[in-house]
C-alpha cells in the first residue's frame, strides 16, 4: 500500500501537482470511492434523472427504502421486501455480500472486500447522489 501511495505521489508531482496536494488526494476517501465506483458504473448511474442500466440509478439513495430509489427500475421482489432504509450500515452490509444481505436479490456483484474501500465508496455515493 505504501508503494502505491508513493507512486501516486511521484506521479502527481510529475504531472505538476504539489506534494501536499498529491497527499491530500491520496488520503481523500471521496476520491478513493470515486475510483472504486468505476467498476459500478457498468450497471449504475448517479446523476439526477439518470437512466437505469442493469442496476438502478442511485441518485437520492440515502434515506430511501430499498427497492424504491428509481421509480422505473424493475427491482427484485426480495429487494422490495427487504424493508430497510439505505444508510451507511445497510449499504455496507449489502455491498459486502448482496445475496447474503438480501437473499433473492438480482445484484450478485460485491463491492471490494476491504471495509476501508467500501467505506470510501459509500462516502463517494453520499457526495454524488444528494
Amino acid at each position: 500500500m505504501k508503494t502505491v501511495a508513493a507512486f501516486a505521489l511521484v506521479g502527481a508531482i510529475v504531472m505538476g501537482a504539489s506534494p501536499a496536494l498529491a497527499q491530500t488526494q491520496a488520503a481523500d476517501p471521496v476520491a478513493q470511492g470515486q475510483r472504486v465506483f468505476l467498476a459500478c458504473k457498468t450497471c449504475h448511474t448517479l446523476e439526477a434523472g439518470g437512466k437505469d442500466g442493469a442496476g438502478p440509478n442511485l441518485n437520492g439513495l440515502f434515506g430511501k427504502k430499498a427497492g424504491t430509489v428509481s421509480k422505473g427500475f424493475n427491482y427484485s421482489p426480495a429487494l422490495k421486501a427487504y424493508g430497510k432504509v439505505w444508510d451507511d450500515a445497510t449499504l455496507d452490509a449489502y455491498l459486502a455480500n448482496p445475496t447474503k444481505a438480501v437473499p433473492g436479490t438480482k445484484m450478485v456483484t460485491r463491492a471490494p472486500a476491504d471495509p476501508a474501500r467500501r467505506a470510501a465508496l459509500i462516502q463517494y455515493l453520499k457526495s454524488a447522489t444528494r
